[in-house]
């Protein structure tokens, strides 16, 4: 008939099911069809899922018996068979009448819930359509708690700005979209993505991974899947092997050897499969046709779990069909009705049904319903003449067919959520703290938020709400994020990552990301958070652990290490004080034990493959865990009873479990998805999402999860323990951290006092020995990357070790603190290491420089002991109570040699039977000294003399490395046993294995407090040595030695002060010195204490002892004493890429060549007095040498045509030598002897000869490989070479014996070699400087004076002026330059103005000799002297964007503009009076120039409608000169003498000028690329141009002899020209002030007297000569001001025509009627109503202050509501401006920003922070690359607006206010705020262009290198 069971059936594809229906109904002798058919009076059952068909008996349709086994014959009928008690539901069914309308499905179709009056709901519920009520807080919470969906019908949720929405509604992270990762769930994040994507390309640190992520390359075969793929572990011949019983895959991963060949693919490579020959399969397995093994009880049970169905082949006759629950299995193997059992009728067919088979109760004929019902409990029925009993609902028949029992529902798996109480006839559902009953009465809803999926997903972990479509990134840019818990109340998120081998943790917000255990894993596989004790557990199968520490990582300790193989997930249950965890090492297994350890118990061992997840149901109180090679998931009560399969198909990879509710959710690596199912039946499966990276833990984000109904067993005092108080089932324990013993039973020991130290190379480790466990802690140290040889001392508690990665020696407390490096420079192989613990000395040996080496165990006072015959030098020893050294030696002739500690008496003590001796070890007390062979495997020991050898270990020894003594006991390590072994040192016996599974074992030691001291000569006054005194052998007891390279003097006590003779390089990040004084070469570096990033010439000053360099990437030149003091910084400015750079010691000047500036300058030794030598025909200028007495100066030049050229060292008589087959001339030395000229050329690979006129040239070495530095010293030259990375030597006339002086030194650049012995040669200058004021620069026949860059020197030619008199003065953002044009050379230089960030405008003012700038990232203008000092600040406050500036020398007043405000302002020059005096009719003002001479003010406006304009210095008589034929009008100048203005119009590319009333305009040059700023001088305007990043000039006259003035500046913005002929003329204001008390504005014909805008506290008049009395006192803030002088009524002219009070007044004012003299003349003559003006005076000053507090009133009313965050300042317009009805405004029309010019940003000062409150950003399309094609575009784009401008690109409003507390934007954010206005800003309206104006897009283009502004600031 019909199976049943085996779980979900996956859909087959339709062709198959077809084959196999057809098959089935053959087999049946039913003919096929598309559904069954039975033959006459028989009924059609439905088609089962199998295919199968089931005929029935006509007549048993509808009889209210389940015949079928799936109710199809009894759906539909209505049969009166429920008793009057009963409700009868549609599909047959009877329930309780009561039940009916109570808001239960209790039919199961709903029935009983039909046609219900609706139920009211309370005001705290949701009204489902269905009639359910439930909590209004589960209205669209994504659960469906209604049944019909109707609490979910909600609003999609909108995106946030930085999500994208996918098409189905969904959000996800906005960098998803197109970033190859499928993470939409329809996919559509990634269409319509750019093709053009480049492929992600590593660096060369980086290993790609087979799917194109990089890691970093160490992780390549490091044994860890850190691809996620094992590509990075693949094709590793040094890849360590598996352990014993596993089988290593071709990937790299190690599985259970069992899994070979089993026809399972473990493998992700599937190599455990290949090369099988037939697999045997156990006994309790069953071979599959393809030789794959599968359970024995998997055979024959209805699931095809061969995957060829060869397990369910043959099975007819195996096992019994199952029946339905309330069906009966007849003999013959049918299912019938239960209740056609013994009913008289013989249903099977063989009588089974029926007596005698059962023991049915004889029936009488008189049997009736109506006499005792029948006989029956409950129900009866009449059937075919019988009586038929039945149960009502809840009840079931027992078998004497009468009698009914009550079902106890609690005891059916599933039917309640959580708890189930059974009553008579019915059950009730309840539910634990903090979940409550849905409206089903029978599930349970966790209370509180929506649960969120946290899950690891290697790179990155992110967060899925599962019912929804949300899904969002908690953290990115992880390396290898596998485990994965949270602690919700704490909001912290930790995981674990196996690549960096450390656990983490962050906030739930992805911010604070943190290490908390960083050392001693390995791969830390699971953890779990205590939420209740504040503990972290983790399991890491590396090391075969399980540990657990405090939330921050402290107090860690091992917590089970035995009888562990390969722990992977953890599940903890703080409440009853357990921890579960999975291990799938040989033995699988799953265990508890309490959280302290004890009580450890094996719950599941049997039938586990590989359990990989694991998660607790708290409130079910049972566990499940998934199987991934079992394929299975699986549940348990907690101790591990009642087990049973959930899901057991459909799992292909199953990783890491969690369950929520009602639901299970977990990961698959195989489908890279995330699943979810019901925990009781394993249906209802849903793909939460699928397409992930690398699916990995993963845990439901809720309260629940983590309930807080536990009790803390610690309390509040962590339960009085010292350390840790870790939980157990009933109370706690206090445990200490690994390795400390406890001193009492709450107390540990404060610190270690003997234990194993060990180095396995990427850590060190230590093992107590206070403690039984044995279990071995990383010492928390950083940047350990090959660590081999060891030593310690415990007086300082020092622990000392070596790396060969990084060929350095460091050391750090044994708690590792206080950690850091001892010795890092030259060191090649440091392998062997060694404490004198008595003089506090270390000793190193070095295979790779083959060196002995000492010094202070700090790293001070190093020097080299041993240099000769050593070949590989290995451990080393020292016996301070001997006073000798001990060491091995592996070259090709090994030997173990001694010498005395200070490298006497040295001599070779074994020689013989040695391969490669490793470690050594001393026992002072039987004078004994052991070591380790590793080529002979033995351990053996002698006398100290090397008698009496004896070997103590000759077995079992693979590969011996470290070796120590300590106690009785003989320590070693073994590379190839992976193990730390131990023995009787005496006899080798009794061996033991400490600890195993080690890779990369190294050196040993035991750390002990009990060292043999020993009183020493060096004890007392360090033995009367100047720098080291070091032990010896007896007699001589110590002797003295210096640093490396110095020499002892006479004495045997001193050192020389210094090396004499050496050598000095530069090695890009630093500079070394290698003595000659010394028979050997060892390099030491200066050590300067600062970062040097790329040093390349040096140079030497021998008579000060100082070095010089040039570091081209900081551009700078510096200098510090030889021995790494008095550091300071010489040149700081005007430098790109200074290669050459040679000292003058006789003539103490510095000289250098820059390759970016293409100059060749020289200055004195400290930088002062600088001066460009030579500046043309410079191609690339790099080497420099000098010869004082002859005043020559030679130099190379690698340009396109190399040459060798000289000159005077004045830079007179220059001359080419030699120019022909040079390439890369890059090394230049003066043989001074010799008097010839030497160059190393790197393209030729020759080193040359000439004489110093460049005659008889000659080859002195060929080929060298690539030579950079050459210096000469004696007889010998000496040269760097970049290929070789070493320095070479050889004979300086021959070229002969060429030797290696030092070698594996990357980075090598310039090189000098210095005798300080040798005397300088006689000084050109002499004493008094020949004479001269500035510099005396030597040339062949004398000297000569010069002055610094750009001052002529005066006539007597010995003396300059303090600066140029006619110079160009230009600003570039955060310098202010000057370049003369007293001089030809046009060199920049640099005015060392201070605390520049920002600078756009200047102006100058020849009076009090000052620069005035404005700096619109400080928003200030500020002044200073014009050499730079002085620096302060004028205007500091109300200024937002100021373009223009202009000073009036002759009423020392100060103009500017501020587009941000839209004003042009006035004040003194000193910033006080300050007034508005334009600030209607403005709509951008750029520049501003003024004519006090004239009384006239100009200035530019690129406004909406761009003009050039012009008013008299006080604002009245505003005209407009030029409205017609502007673009973008920015630069703005006047030519005094022919009385011309002249502008830049940087969108019309031209320069134009015009006189004085706009009138004769002509253009001066049609095309020029971006012109920002002009001046004028002489015959010639200059501009500076951002496209061309350049400062050009041409001829006033006729626009004609264009030449560039200065190239290649990055952010030109102002320019101005100081010359004395500039600022001329005078007018009224010019004496006296006028007479007026604060501001004198001079006008065409007469001037005027005006007052500030705030009263400052000094009484003001507008009448000349006036001076009120002051003003009461007021509560306007004052502004501090130099009181002008007294005037005197009798040198005041009178005032002609006009003269207006206007200065308290303003315009506001004026338009409301509120001055009386508004524009009236006011005149005045001598002495006249004086009385009358105080009067006068004092009541217009009290109108005035009120004005003006009304006006701050209205002015701060507004402005906070118009800056109010939340009212959006937005315009909608439409394109054409000729309508205006069809605008609508709300709340302000700013703008269009289009014809926002300036898009400044405000950029950060040095300290990064922000001052303002308010930042503006001003919009624009800010582009301007490189490419001429993209600026062209940019004018292409055509608009016009009334007649000049129309469409406009973007409408939004120009103003970005951000209220933001100051200091709270960073660059980064400010940028961002500018990308996003720009990305609004995007899509261009283009549009016919009106003959006038090409374009009209806002002045912008620069490119910017980080800062996008706007035009002034670039």
């Amino acid at each position: 008939m019909r199976r049943r069971g085996g779980g979900c059936l996956l859909p087959a594809p339709p062709q198959l099911l077809l084959v196999l229906l057809g098959a089935l109904l053959r087999s049946r002798g039913v003919t096929s069809s598309s559904e069954c058919s039975c033959g006459r009076n028989h009924f059609t059952c439905a088609v089962s899922a199998f295919g199968e068909c089931t005929c029935i008996p006509a007549q048993w349709q509808c009889d209210g018996d389940n015949d079928c086994g799936d109710h199809s014959d009894e759906d539909g009928c209505m049969l009166p068979t429920c008793s009057p008690l009963d409700f009868h539901c549609d599909n047959g069914k009877c329930i309780r009448r009561s039940w009916v309308c109570d808001g239960d499905n209790d039919c199961e179709d709903d029935s009983d819930e039909q046609d219900c009056p609706p139920r009211e709901c309370e005001e705290d519920e949701f009204s489902c359509q269905n009639g359910y009520c439930i909590r209004s807080l589960w209205h669209c919470d994504g659960d469906n708690d209604c049944g019909d969906n109707s609490d979910e019908q909600c609003d999609m949720r909108k995106c946030s700005e930085k999500e994208f929405r996918c098409s189905d509604g969904s959000c996800i992270a906005e960098h998803w979209f197109c970033d190859g990762d499928t993470d939409c769930k329809d996919g559509s994040d990634e269409e319509n993505c750019p093709s053009d994507v480049p492929a992600a390309t590593c660096s060369l640190e980086e290993f790609q991974c087979a799917y194109g992520r990089c890691i970093l390359d160490i992780y390549h075969c490091d044994g860890d899947d850190d691809c996620g793929d094992w590509s990075d572990e693949s094709d590793c011949s040094s890849h360590q092997p598996c352990r014993s019983g596993e089988f290593m895959c071709n990937s790299g991963l190690c599985i259970n050897a069992g899994w070979r060949c089993d026809g399972d693919f473990d493998c992700d490579d599937q190599s455990d499969e290949r090369n099988c020959t037939t697999s045997m399969c156990t006994a309790d397995q069953f071979r599959c046709k393809s030789g794959r093994c599968v359970r024995l009880s998997w055979r024959c049970d209805g699931e095809d779990d061969c995957s060829d169905n060869s397990d369910e082949e043959n099975c007819e006759n195996t096992g019994t069909p199952q029946c339905a629950s309330d069906q009966f299995l007849c003999g013959n193997g049918r299912c019938i009705g239960q209740r056609k059992l013994c009913n008289g009728a013989n249903d099977c067919e063989d009588g089974s049904d029926e007596s005698p088979h059962q023991n049915c109760r004889p029936r009488t004929g008189e049997e009736n319903c109506n006499v005792n019902n029948g006989g029956c409990a409950q129900k009866c029925q009449m059937v075919r003449g019988m009586v038929q009993c039945t149960c009502h609902t809840g009840y079931r028949l027992l078998e004497d067919g009468r009698s009914c029992q009550d079902v106890n529902e609690c005891a059916e798996e599933g039917y309640c959520s959580q708890g189930c109480t059974n009553s008579e006839g019915g059950f009730q559902c309840w539910c634990e703290q903090g979940y409550e009953l849905r409206p089903d009465k029978r599930s349970c809803k966790a209370l509180g938020p929506e649960p969120v999926l946290l899950f690891a997903n290697r790179i990155d972990i992110r967060q899925v709400l599962p019912h929804r479509s949300e899904y969002t990134l908690l953290l990115n840019n992880l390396e290898n994020a596998i485990a994965l818990d949270f602690h919700h109340s704490k909001e912290l998120v930790f995981w674990s990552d196996v690549t960096l081998d450390r656990i983490m943790r962050a906030n739930l917000n992805g911010s604070n990301v943190e290490e908390v255990v960083s050392t001693g894993l390995e791969s830390p596989g699971g953890l779990a958070i205590d939420w209740i004790h504040d503990k972290l557990y983790w399991t890491d199968s590396g090391t075969s652990r399980i540990e657990v520490a405090n939330l921050d990582g402290t107090h860690r300790k091992v917590l089970l290490w035995q009888n562990l193989e390969k722990p992977r997930a953890i599940a903890l249950h703080p409440m009853e004080g357990t921890i579960y965890w999975t291990d799938w090492g040989n033995t699988p297994r799953i265990e508890y034990s309490n959280m302290d350890g004890s009580n450890r118990r094996i719950i599941a061992d049997t039938h586990l493959f590989w359990p990989n997840g694991l998660t607790i149901d708290y409130a079910g109180h049972r566990m499940y865990w998934v199987d991934a090679k079992h394929h299975v998931i699986e549940r348990a009560d907690l101790d591990g009873r009642n087990r049973k399969a959930v899901i057991s198909q459909g799992l292909p990879h199953p990783f890491a479990i969690t369950v929520f509710e009602d639901s299970l959710y977990w990961t698959d690596w195989h489908t890279k998805s995330i699943n979810s199912a019901n925990k009781f039946t394993g249906k209802n499966q849903e793909i939460i999402r699928n397409k992930l990276h690398f699916p990995m833990d993963i845990h439901t984000l809720h309260p629940q999860r983590q309930p807080a109904a536990g009790r803390n067993r610690c309390g509040d005092n962590n339960g009085g323990c010292t350390h840790l108080c870790l939980p157990s089932s009933k109370d706690y324990t206090c445990a200490c951290p690994t390795g400390f013993r406890k001193t009492s039973s709450h107390a540990c020991a404060q610190s270690l006092d003997k234990f194993l130290l060990f180095a396995r190379r990427m850590d060190i480790r230590r093992i107590s020995f206070d403690t039984d466990d044995l279990s071995d802690d990383v010492i928390p140290l950083a940047d350990v990357r090959s660590a081999v040889a060891l030593d310690w001392d415990s007086k300082d508690d020092y622990v000392y070790w070596t790396d060969v990665s990084t060929d350095s020696i460091s050391r750090a407390k044994w708690d590792g603190s206080n950690q850091e490096v001892v010795v890092d420079t030259s060191l090649e192989s440091p392998a062997g290491l060694a404490i004198d613990w008595v003089t506090n000395k270390l000793y190193w040996t070095d295979a790779g420089t083959d060196r002995i080496e000492v010094s202070n165990t700090d790293g001070t006072m190093r020097t080299v002991l041993i240099w000769e015959n050593l070949d590989r030098p290995r451990d080393i020893v020292v016996d301070p109570v001997g006073g000798f050294m001990y060491w091995t030696d592996w070259g090709a002739n090994p030997k173990i040699e001694c010498a005395g500690m200070d490298a006497s008496n040295r001599l070779v003590i074994i020689s013989s039977n040695l391969t490669w001796p490793n470690g050594l070890a001393i026992d002072y007390e039987s004078q004994r000294l052991y070591w380790a062979d590793a080529g002979m495997k033995t351990i053996e020991y002698a006398s100290l003399d090397g008698s009496n050898r004896k070997v103590l270990i000759g077995s079992n020894l693979p590969h011996p490395f470290g070796l120590t003594l300590y106690g009785e006991r003989i320590y070693w390590t073994d590379w190839q046993a992976k193990s730390i072994q131990s023995a009787d040192r005496q006899t080798g016996q009794s061996r033991k294995t400490l600890q195993d599974n080690l890779e990369n074992l190294m050196d040993i030691h035991v750390f002990h407090r009990h060292r043999p001291q020993v009183h020493t000569a060096c004890e007392v006054s360090n033995g009367g040595c100047s720098h080291l005194c070091l032990l010896a052998p007896l007699p001589k007891g110590y002797s003295c030695t210096c640093p490396t390279g110095i020499n002892l003097q006479s004495d045997g006590k001193t050192c020389s002060p210094g090396m004499t003779s050496f050598l000095i390089f530069a090695r890009r990040t630093d500079v070394r010195m290698v003595s000659l004084d010394i028979p050997y070469f060892a390099d030491v570096v200066v050590s300067v204490n600062v970062t040097m990033k790329n040093t390349i010439a040096i140079g030497v000053d021998p008579r000060e002892g100082k070095v010089y360099w040039s570091d081209s990437t900081l551009r700078k030149i510096s200098r510090a004493a030889l021995d790494g003091s008095q550091f300071e910084d010489i040149i700081t400015t005007g430098l790109l890429t200074t290669d050459g750079l040679a000292v003058d010691a006789i003539g103490r000047k510095i000289y250098w060549t820059d390759t970016g500036t293409n100059r060749i300058e020289v200055g004195n030794l400290d930088g002062s007095m600088r001066k460009v030598l030579i500046w043309q025909n410079l191609d690339s200028p790099r080497a420099i040498a000098l010869y004082h007495e002859m005043g020559y100066m030679y130099w190379t030049d690698w340009g396109e045509n190399a040459k060798l050229e000289r000159s005077g060292m004045d830079g007179s008589g220059r001359v080419v030598l030699i120019s022909n087959n040079l390439g890369w001339p890059n090394g230049l030395a003066v043989d001074k002897a010799g008097s010839q000229l030497l160059w190393a050329d790197a393209h030729t690979e020759r080193i040359e000869a000439a004489d110093l006129n460049g005659a008889n040239r000659r080859t002195l070495l060929s080929p060298v490989q690539h030579p950079y530095g050459l210096t000469l010293l004696d007889s010998y030259i000496y040269w760097t070479d970049w290929q070789t990375r070493s320095i070479h030597r050889a004979d300086k006339d021959t070229g002969a014996n060429v030797i290696l002086v030092r070698a594996n030194l990357p980075g090598l650049m310039d090189i000098q070699a210095v005798d300080r012995a040798r005397p300088l040669g006689f000084n050109k200058c002499g004493v008094r400087n020949g004479g001269c004021s500035h510099l005396c620069l030597p040339h062949p026949t004398g000297f000569s004076c010069a002055c610094p860059t750009g001052i002529q020197l005066k006539r007597d030619e010995q003396t300059c002026d303090s600066s140029p008199e006619t110079y160009l003065l230009f600003s570039s953002r955060a310098s202010i330059r000057r370049i003369s044009l007293d001089t030809s050379d046009h060199t920049d230089v640099h005015i060392p103005v201070p605390e520049l960030n920002n600078v756009i405008s200047l102006d100058y003012d020849s009076v009090d000799g000052k620069i005035y700038y404005t700096d619109v990232f400080l928003d200030v203008i500020r002044r200073a002297d014009l050499n730079g000092s002085n620096m302060e600040t004028v205007i500091g406050q109300g200024l937002k964007t100021t373009d223009g500036l202009a000073v009036d020398w002759v009423a020392r007043n100060l103009y500017w503009t501020d587009t941000g405000r839209n004003t042009i302002e006035v004040a003194r020059l000193d910033g006080s009076s300050r007034k508005v005096l334009i600030n209607n009719s403005l709509d951008e003002p750029r520049a501003i120039a003024v004519f006090p001479k004239k009384g006239y003010l100009f200035w530019t406006d690129w406004g909406h409608i761009a003009k050039i304009e012009r008013a008299s210095l006080d604002g009245s008589e505003q005209k407009i000169l030029i409205n017609t034929d502007l673009g973008w009008p920015n630069g703005l100048t006047l030519d005094y003498d022919t009385r011309r203005i002249y502008w830049v119009d940087a969108h019309l590319d031209r320069i134009e000028s015009c006189d004085l009333n706009g009138k004769l305009r002509q253009v001066l040059v049609s095309q020029v690329s971006h012109p920002f700023a002009l001046t004028q001088q002489d015959r010639w305007i200059y501009w500076t141009d951002w496209q061309t990043k350049s400062i050009q000039r041409v001829d006033k006259y006729s626009g004609r002899n264009k030449e560039t003035v200065l190239a290649n500046v990055e952010g030109l913005m102002d320019i101005i020209v100081v010359s004395p002929q500039r600022q001329t003329g005078t007018n009224a204001c010019g004496v006296n002030n006028g007479g007026c008390t604060h501001l004198c504005f001079a006008r065409a014909s007469d001037f005027i007297c005006a007052c500030p805008d705030e009263p400052d506290g000094q009484p003001c008049s507008t009448i000349p000569g006036v001076v009120p009395p002051g003003p009461e006192p007021t509560s306007v803030r004052e502004r501090s001001q130099t009181p002008p002088s007294r005037v005197d009524t009798s040198t005041t002219k009178p005032l002609t025509s006009l003269e207006a009070a206007e200065g308290n007044c303003s315009d506001k004012d004026a338009r409301q009627g509120l001055c009386t003299h508004a524009n009236e003349a006011v005149l005045a003559t001598m002495g006249e109503g004086l009385h009358v003006s105080y009067i006068i005076g004092g009541l217009l000053s009290i109108l005035l202050i009120l004005l003006l507090i009304a006006a701050l009133i209205i002015y701060r009313h507004n402005k906070s509501k118009f800056t109010d965050p939340g009212v959006g300042n937005l315009t909608y317009s439409n394109p054409s401006y000729r309508t205006s009805t069809q605008e609508v405004k709300i709340e302000s029309i700013p703008k269009p920003t289009m014809y926002n010019q300036l898009c400044y940003k405000k950029e950060t000062g040095p300290d990064h922070s922000y001052t303002k409150e308010k930042i503006k950003i001003v919009e624009g399309i800010c582009l301007l690359s490189s490419d001429d094609s993209e600026w062209d575009d940019l004018k292409q784009i055509r608009s016009s607006r009334g007649g000049i401008l129309r469409d406009h690109v973007c409408m939004k409003t120009d103003t970005v206010s951000i209220q933001a507390s100051s200091g709270s934007l960073d660059d980064t954010e400010t940028e961002q705020l500018l990308q996003e206005e720009q990305s609004e800003c995007s899509s261009v309206n283009t549009a016919a262009a009106t003959p006038e104006r090409r374009g009209s897009l806002p002045d912008t283009g620069w490119k910017h290198q980080r800062k996008p502004s706007t035009e002034s600031e670039v």
